[in-house]
């Protein structure tokens, strides 16, 4: 049971509460303490929250997570001070790593040095010259690698042998400096060894752990390999998810094997398999986005889909007739427009059915789209966290021009239309946190029209993102019959200043009504 606290229901018939009563895993009564309290027992767990607020489980509806276990397993930088602080934290784990084995960092900021410079692959050779090392910037557009790296990699020192944009090199000399730029970083990044299943277990346990720490009890985790289907299975068994799992496949693995074992072992309420996802172009930051036009600031730019109109509409199809539901990455317009034709083509043959279907990203839209989307009924995921990003750092308005800059990521627009838009974190190239996602969503800096409503921004991460996964009857909102899957905050997001929502502390979170993760007291 818990006890006077602020509940945030979501629900419309009974907004707030001050107490839930929790049996078997699910919700029996939401009301008043004291009409809560005479379910009380002898056997009755009491939680008195002292005014804490409680809301849904909060579900994010996009995120890599064998990707973000990953991450996490290296050197976080984001404290570092100068080039001598990045320089003992290397030091540190090459004193616990074997010769020859890759060491990853990031989060470094340079504008915090004494030294008023980059980190250069001389400062990372002098503590780690047998052990390749790459330390990514907090920007994620340049890293740092050390001389065996780059050796690994291909860099040759001199600028002589093989001219590379994004490659730095000393003025003087044309040797290389150790820092890469934008694409240049993918010289490294693709000789760097994966992980073993071991290895990504271990990981990917570690990051679930991160997950209810952040105060999610839902993710629709977006597979990338066959090896994260295993690792999903195992850490059900070991009872290490701590969470409930949409699980999205690639739809390439739709025909093979996998996905027989998936519908057969994914089906209760933690562990779900749900859709696949189709990728018709890439993305804004690296201007691989399909668009009608060019790029503004790069008329030569591949604006392509990576796949026909016909292979699209095929694989669509193909989805639909598995039963499956329908993902398609679409950021460019072009590539919008090419996933609503799709559906438009496959919705009609499936008609009678509930697709609810989705688009993840559709970053780039117009009157048109939007309405063609509100037709067909398709769901819109967003990250608002990369919303912020496109402008920010990876410089929309530039890249687009403002009619088309305009245009993106229209949150309030798709919302006043009678779309549902989902929210979710695209971590880990993005913060995990769903509260730092709502202030980005409610605090947007440009083209403040499209700024939503604390309350708009909540469903996204509860009400709208159960429909989502068609679990509405169990989840979203605190509601009688629903799951006991709750996330309990230090403040009420809805009484803090919009820029201070990201600050706001997880107390608690709930799954099924076990506490999975509790704040330690400080």
């Amino acid at each position: 049971m818990l006890l006077n606290g602020n509940v945030l229901t979501m629900n419309p018939s009974q907004p707030h509460a001050n107490a839930v009563a929790i049996k078997n895993g699910k919700i029996i009564q939401v009301g008043t303490d004291e009409e809560v309290s005479k379910l009380i027992g002898e056997s009755t767990r009491v939680i008195r929250l002292r005014g804490k607020t409680v809301v849904p489980g909060l579900i994010d509806t996009h995120i890599h997570v064998a990707d973000f276990g990953r991450i996490l397993t290296w050197i976080d930088l984001g404290d570092a001070d100068s080039v001598k602080d990045m320089q003992c934290c290397l030091s540190k784990r090459v004193g616990a790593t074997h010769k020859g084995k890759w060491i990853m960092g990031k989060g470094w900021d340079h504008n915090r040095f004494p030294e008023k410079r980059l980190p250069t692959r001389f400062d990372l050779d002098a503590v780690s010259p047998d052990n390749p090392a790459v330390f990514y910037h907090k920007s994620g557009k340049i890293c740092v690698a050390n001389s065996k790296a780059l050796e690994l990699a291909g860099v040759p020192q001199q600028a002589t042998a093989m001219p590379c944009s994004g490659v730095d090199r000393n003025k003087e000399t044309g040797e290389s400096t150790g820092i890469l730029r934008d694409d240049a970083m993918n010289l490294v990044w693709r000789v760097i060894p994966e992980p073993s299943e071991e290895e990504l277990l271990d990981a990917a346990g570690l990051a679930c752990r991160k997950i209810a720490e952040a105060g999610v009890t839902t993710i629709h985790w977006i597979v990338l390999s066959p090896v994260e289907v295993s690792i999903i299975q195992k850490l059900h068994a070991q009872d290490k998810l701590n969470l409930r799992v949409y699980v999205i496949i690639p739809a390439n693995l739709l025909d093979t094997p996998l996905s027989s074992e998936l519908r057969c072992a994914f089906t209760d309420e933690t562990l779900k398999f749900g859709g696949a996802v189709i990728f018709a172009d890439g993305y804004l930051a690296a201007r691989t986005a399909a668009l009608f036009q060019p790029y503004s600031d790069d008329h030569a730019s591949d604006t392509g889909l990576l796949c026909t109109q016909e292979a699209l509409n095929k694989l669509a199809d193909r989805i639909h007739k598995a039963n499956c539901q329908l993902i398609i990455h679409a950021v460019g317009d072009k590539a919008v427009d090419a996933a609503l034709t799709a559906i438009e083509a496959t919705s009609t043959e499936a008609s009678g059915k509930s697709l609810r279907n989705r688009i993840e990203q559709a970053a780039v839209l117009n009157k048109e789209s939007i309405t063609r989307i509100k037709k067909q009924q398709v769901l819109v995921s967003v990250q608002p966290n990369v919303v912020a990003s496109e402008f920010s750092v990876w410089s929309a308005i530039e890249r687009l021009g403002v009619e088309r800059a305009r245009w993106l990521f229209p949150i309030k627009t798709l919302l006043k239309t009678g779309i549902c838009v989902v929210g979710g974190s695209d971590c880990p190239m993005e913060p995990l946190s769903p509260l730092s996602g709502i202030q980005a969503a409610v605090t947007r800096e440009f083209f403040p029209e499209e700024r939503i409503t604390v309350d708009e921004a909540l469903r996204m991460y509860t009400v709208n993102a159960a429909y989502a996964s068609f679990e509405e009857r169990l989840k979203g909102s605190i509601e009688a019959g629903k799951l006991a899957d709750f996330t309990v905050l230090s403040k009420d997001p809805q009484a803090v200043p919009p820029n201070k929502i990201g600050n706001i502390a997880v107390e608690m979170t709930i799954v099924g009504g076990r506490v999975v993760y509790r704040k330690l007291s400080s």
